[in-house]
């Protein structure tokens, strides 16, 4: 089934209200639902990649007391890469709206930089580069949010744990670094 076109007669939220959406069981779905988390797992699987020796790495750094141990990060993760393939999918059913179609853009360009921050922290002991980069990934989730949020409030409530994750960790990648500056340049 094709999503219909909308009319021409709405504008602004009535557009959001009534336009198309895919149903969830369509090939279009299932298309949009390998897309969506292939590119999340894919993003998953190159910062597990860079991780693989986080444990060994992270241990070694001065901490402060309130950093969580090695074993959260995975259990965490993996959820919040659920969350976040749920959301996109859900998102893509509605891509069809200026929201989702923009959310989805913003969607892609986080993936990036959430990719990226492993292989700069763990791998490349780069903690000034890690922090500008998981800046980047903060402000993309920002918008991402909101542009879900405009589609579905629970769309963008899906990731909000996941900003709130970057956001904390923003903070101990800050104070890591300022830690131990001999060790992440």
């Amino acid at each position: 089934m094709q999503p219909t076109s909308v009319s021409p007669l709405l504008t602004g939220n009535a557009v959001q209200r009534h336009s198309p959406v895919v149903p969830a069981l369509s090939l279009d779905s299932a298309r949009g639902a390998l897309l969506w988390w292939g590119l999340t797992l894919l993003t998953a699987a190159l910062g597990g990649w860079a991780s693989a020796n986080a444990p060994g790495f992270y241990g070694s750094l001065q901490q402060p007391g309130w950093a969580p141990p090695p074993s959260v990060f995975g259990p965490v993760w993996g959820l919040l890469y659920l969350l976040m393939g749920a959301a996109a999918w859900l998102v893509w059913r509605h891509r069809h709206t200026v929201e989702g179609s923009t959310g989805l853009v913003w969607y892609a360009l986080a993936l990036l930089p959430n990719a990226l921050w492993s292989w700069l922290f763990f791998n490349w002991h780069l903690g000034a580069w890690a922090l500008l980069d998981i800046t980047v990934l903060w402000l993309l989730l920002a918008l991402t949010v909101r542009s879900f949020w405009r589609v579905r409030p629970l769309f963008g409530a899906l990731l909000l744990p996941l900003w709130a994750w970057v956001s904390f960790a923003g903070v101990l990648n800050a104070t890591l670094w300022l830690s131990n500056r001999s060790v992440l340049g």
